[in-house]
């Protein structure tokens, strides 16, 4: 790409002497777990170490749909969704975004590498195929995230990448990636001086899924993370400075409700949302029990124009949209990201990064700061 080369001739040129950008992404970590760390239970001294020293914001607004795969290309693009294509973490035919290829503008790895410098990533999503030094992307056979196989990592990972993992950590090569395997490839890549490094820690997720957040299930699989996180830091080189972020909040989910109870017109009904475009249907939905806030047109022009035009509604705290009744509690994400109780995080701490609380951002926003860290202007 000829934008990438261009870029990379003048900043290589204007580089000092390069950072080392760990980016830590703990799947589902939800604000209300570092605001309320200690009302929640969660011992997380790693990361309350991060808040205290470093740069933490006020919450992070995410993105439409606020699921793992959009939210991970936003954060290294910079760009809503519906821009740069991810738009779900499955695609039209129901097979995941595994391909950097797909990504529609342009990514933040590609021009840190075209600057000269070194890049790695693992399990990040949507990187099977990038131009990565230390790649491990992010694939799995079945359909469940949060049992990720080494054999599916084998044929897409950088070719003699495992073993050299391996060498160095013989647990290494377990049959399922969990988050220790994934933070053993981040030291590796640390030791083998890559400037940017992107980790996906997914564990915490699946707890909070299955379990529901805030519970003991869910908070044991985040102490682990922060066991990781500072196993990070203390690896972390002089120069070093870790970004850490989440994907999006969670919610607990206590029942389903119908919306098709309410009005016999056309709708498109996921669990998270509701669309219409008429206006009789609309005016049968509000205010019924289980449907929540009604969503303005500028939001959806903004965050999903596909949308605009359209009636649109979000559930109820705790609820989701769907038939049926829930054996237990569960949790969940995927709603529309505004809803202040929904935000994920965003801190910065290391080298040369000043302790202050920074106020509510975007996640667009991300993708720019962690170049800036690098000394990389990102288009």
């Amino acid at each position: 790409m000829s934008w990438v080369l261009a870029l990379g001739l003048v900043l290589g040129a204007v580089l000092g002497q390069a950072k080392t950008l760990v980016v830590i992404s703990i799947d589902g970590l939800d604000n209300r777990y570092l605001r309320d760390a200690d009302k929640v239970g969660v011992k997380i001294p790693a990361i309350r170490r991060l808040m205290a020293e470093g740069a933490w914001a006020n919450g992070v607004v995410g993105v439409m749909p606020s699921v793992t795969f959009p939210s991970h290309t936003t954060m290294v693009t910079g760009v809503h969704p519906h821009q740069h294509g991810i738009i779900a973490n499955n695609d039209g035919k129901n097979v995941r975004f595994w391909y950097t290829r797909q990504i529609k503008v342009p990514v933040l790895w590609d021009v840190v590498k075209a600057a000269g410098l070194k890049t790695g990533a693992v399990d990040w999503p949507v990187t099977v195929g990038a131009n990565i030094d230390f790649n491990f992307p992010e694939k799995f056979l079945g359909g469940d995230a949060g049992r990720m196989e080494m054999e599916a990592h084998e044929d897409v990972s950088t070719p003699g990448l495992i073993g050299k993992i391996t060498a160095m950590y013989p647990s290494f090569p377990r049959p399922i990636v969990d988050d220790v395997a994934r933070t053993q490839a981040v030291l590796y890549m640390l030791k083998e001086k890559a400037n940017l490094i992107l980790v996906h820690l997914a564990d915490h997720d699946a707890a909070a899924h299955a379990f529901g957040p805030y519970g003991k299930p869910s908070n044991a699989t985040l102490e682990r993370a922060d066991e990781c996180v500072g196993m990070i830091m203390k690896a972390l080189p002089k120069d070093g400075v870790i970004a850490l972020v989440s994907d999006h909040g969670f919610e607990r989910v206590d029942r389903l409700v119908d919306p098709q109870q309410y009005a016999s017109g056309e709708m498109t009904v996921s669990s998270y949302i509701v669309t219409t475009k008429d206006a009789a249907v609309a005016a049968a939905l509000r205010g019924k029990d289980g449907m929540g806030r009604e969503i303005p047109q500028q939001e959806l022009r903004e965050r999903a124009p596909g949308m605009a035009g359209l009636f649109a509604f979000a559930p109820a705290e705790h609820v989701n949209f769907g038939k049926g009744k829930l054996e237990k509690p569960r949790g969940t994400h995927g709603y529309w990201p505004v809803r202040e109780e929904f935000r994920s995080v965003y801190v910065l701490w290391g080298a040369g990064v000043k302790k202050e609380r920074l106020p509510e951002m975007e996640m667009t926003a991300i993708a720019g700061r962690l170049a800036g860290v690098l000394g990389v202007k990102f288009p």
